[in-house]
């Protein structure tokens, strides 16, 4: 798991965490609402008996998990409901391979479902609360994703101030040693900028304006699509 987000619903703190890319949240800390601390395990359990909950679990599976065994989901269906019945999210990850649903043990144990299935456990808990959760999830996302493009602006900024340094080196150091003609000098410039480019995305610019045509008739170049980590190791190496 990678660090944990947290989001306040009505008072009951819940953990986010990434699984392969994908946001999962906790149910232990949702069904913390309902039953408090000792019986948040029974309030996942008790969900997961019904054959509407397994119906669902296993519909979401088949969509996303290509090596969801659908045999033993249909197992569990036929015996959803019953008095007898009884399942746990450990359960049901051994017998089916699930993926939407990861429990954990130790300091940030739990059990983790992904956001679809988690906003469906919601319900459980009350209408209320699953409204609230959707409401603030986004509004992680949306701050999540602001911070994200802000820094990735600060570093954009950051390597072109610095591409200045660059071309002023350029001018001050190599252009006296080439006897280049006053309208051809910008080949140095271009030479040196794309020695950056080979070293950190492989490939020079007109390379990729080649491979990305539609991008570069909107006057974007690589640098425009390169990553917040690419874009700091480009501003340092110039």
């Amino acid at each position: 798991m990678s660090k944990l987000n947290k989001i306040d619903i009505e008072n009951t703190v819940v953990s986010i965490t990434q699984i392969n890319k994908e946001d999962y949240i906790c149910l232990t800390d949702m069904a913390k609402a309902k039953q408090g601390d000792n019986r948040a395990a029974d309030v996942i359990k008790n969900w997961m008996r019904t054959r509407v909950t397994i119906e669902f679990l296993g519909t979401w599976e088949i969509m996303y998990n290509p090596d969801f065994k659908v045999e033993e989901f249909d197992h569990f269906k036929s015996e959803a409901g019953l008095p007898t019945f009884v399942l746990s999210p450990k359960q049901w990850v051994e017998k089916t391979g699930a993926i939407g649903i990861i429990s954990k043990s130790g300091r940030y144990g739990g059990t983790y479902a992904h956001r679809d299935i988690a906003f469906e456990f919601g319900a459980a808990i009350s209408a209320t609360f699953k409204l609230y959760l959707i409401k603030e999830y986004q509004r992680f996302k949306a701050i999540e994703s602001n911070q994200y493009n802000l820094e990735w602006d600060v570093k954009r900024i950051l390597s072109k101030a610095n591409y200045h340094l660059q071309t002023d080196a350029v001018q001050k150091h190599i252009l006296p040693e080439k006897n280049y003609e006053k309208d051809k000098e910008w080949l140095i410039y271009a030479e040196e900028a794309d020695l950056l480019n080979v070293a950190l995305f492989n490939c020079t610019a007109k390379d990729w304006r080649t491979l990305n045509p539609e991008q570069a008739k909107k006057d974007l170049n690589i640098r425009d699509f390169a990553s917040i980590n690419e874009l700091a190791v480009l501003s340092n190496i110039e």
